[in-house]
């Protein structure tokens, strides 16, 4: 048992609520740690204290007097506790949530365009016929995964070389 543990189940300890395997694991963590004993012993002495106290006795007229004071007092007034009437919106609470909506919309209108990018011009683009470069269409990793049955991999392979198998494959005319 550790010390945290300890003090977790100290008050069931102190009153005696814990079962026999707790109560005994306790009892050995108090003889062997100081810190806990202290805690343990403090806890006793003062709960002895409190419980030797002499009772209060009330005088024998008191509750006479408590409810001649009672009734000298009164009871609280009404308007106190419940409301007098009821409350409904008024127009100035209506108008304040009405600004404050549409404040909101133009904050998140004009902060869509605070943060959307600038347009930037951009240079011409001249078309060129690419490079004939000889690439295979089909690469060996592609070959190997179709019949091993996995469907996932031709498509990925195909979708990840087709711009480059597309820009250097030479089409002819076969008419």
């Amino acid at each position: 048992m550790d010390c945290r543990e300890f003090r977790k189940k100290h008050v069931a300890f102190v009153d005696d609520f814990l079962p026999a395997v707790d109560m005994d694991a306790m009892h050995r963590h108090v003889r062997m740690c100081s810190r806990c004993s202290r805690h343990d012993t403090v806890v006793r002495r003062s709960l002895l204290i409190v419980r030797n106290l002499p009772t209060i006795e009330p005088s024998p007229d008191f509750m006479a007097r408590l409810n001649a004071r009672l009734r000298e007092v009164g009871p609280a007034p009404r308007v106190d506790y419940v409301a007098s009437r009821n409350h409904f919106p008024s127009l100035s609470l209506f108008a304040m949530v009405a600004a404050g909506i549409a404040a909101v919309g133009y904050i998140t209108l004009h902060s869509t365009q605070y943060f959307r990018p600038e347009p930037q011009p951009q240079p011409a683009v001249v078309a060129s016929v690419p490079e004939a470069a000889e690439a295979p269409i089909a690469s060996a990793a592609f070959v190997a995964s179709v019949p091993t049955g996995m469907p996932l991999w031709p498509g990925v392979l195909l979708a990840g070389e087709a711009p480059l198998s597309f820009t250097s494959l030479e089409l002819h005319d076969t008419r």
